[in-house]
């Protein structure tokens, strides 16, 4: 068994075929956790796990990205749409509501991105911190997601944790730093979410090799970032196992015993 800790098999990618993804996913015997970018993901989100038994589970929060007006292009029976999704303002009600569903395991994806948002700095921290507190109030783990800004997110964790003596509980997902920063990020408790990227670049071995294994957690952040051998191709829950297997391959370790304990990880943290 596998749990895929960040999915989005509730973005528009998989708007003619989710469900059969989802199937998919699970007949292969892995679980999944779908997380929202923003209201309408989120709560799509909730909508597929609560429609199967078991084995799909939801995150909600507002990305970073989605803090700015967002110029969107798709494709519809062979025409290029163009259009401008607006600006989301936080609303702590709102997702609020959302987390006290059924099955919402965590708050996310929340963070910050330096890369391509263009979101000031001071807003997106603001946000982040708005959605740090929700996490408190309602005792759930967050998905952190950064790009470029792992110096001050790791300022604003650090500051978080000493300013009223508040834990916070979470993951780094699709983790993107330095050996120097992941010590940090374990220090105070987290996790560390890794996917496809370690099939085909080499940039994180020294993390996944040197890190404790019961921190380690299996990801596709799908659709994006799809593993070897499937490169190129729409990526999807059930590829997580080439995200394992790399795992047991870098630590020397078989893929059942990476299997096991990124599983019970999961289980403890998202408490599934």
């Amino acid at each position: 068994m596998l749990i895929d800790t960040h999915a989005h098999v509730n973005f528009v990618q998989y708007k003619d075929d989710g469900d059969e993804v989802v199937r998919r996913s699970l007949a292969e015997g892995t679980w999944l956790i779908n997380v929202g970018s923003e209201k309408d993901t989120s709560r799509r989100a909730i909508e597929y796990a609560q429609k199967y038994k078991e084995g799909v589970f939801a995150a909600v929060g507002l990305h970073p990205l989605h803090l700015r007006a967002q110029e969107i292009e798709k494709k519809d029976n062979g025409e290029t749409i163009k259009f401008t999704v607006p600006a989301e303002d936080f609303d702590e009600e709102y997702y609020a509501n959302l987390a006290g569903q059924d099955r919402v395991v965590a708050i996310g994806e929340i963070g910050l991105d330096y890369y391509r948002n263009g979101a000031t700095k001071e807003l997106q921290r603001e946000v982040l911190l708005e959605q740090l507190s929700l996490a408190e109030k309602l005792k759930k783990p967050v998905m952190l997601h950064c790009r470029e800004a792992h110096e001050d997110l790791l300022k604003t964790l650090k500051t978080w944790t000493l300013v009223g003596n508040k834990p916070l509980r979470g993951v780094l997902h699709s983790f993107s730093g330095t050996m120097a920063q992941a010590q940090q990020y374990l220090a105070m408790g987290f996790n560390l979410g890794f996917n496809g990227i370690i099939t085909f670049a080499r940039d994180y071995d020294e993390v996944v090799r040197g890190m404790p294994l019961d921190k380690l957690l299996v990801e596709t952040d799908c659709p994006y970032l799809t593993p070897t051998p499937f490169r190129g191709k729409r990526n999807e829950p059930s590829y997580v196992k080439y995200v394992a297997e790399k795992v047991a391959e870098l630590r020397g370790v078989s893929v059942a015993e990476v299997a096991e304990v990124t599983t019970d990880n999961a289980r403890k943290l998202f408490k599934i």
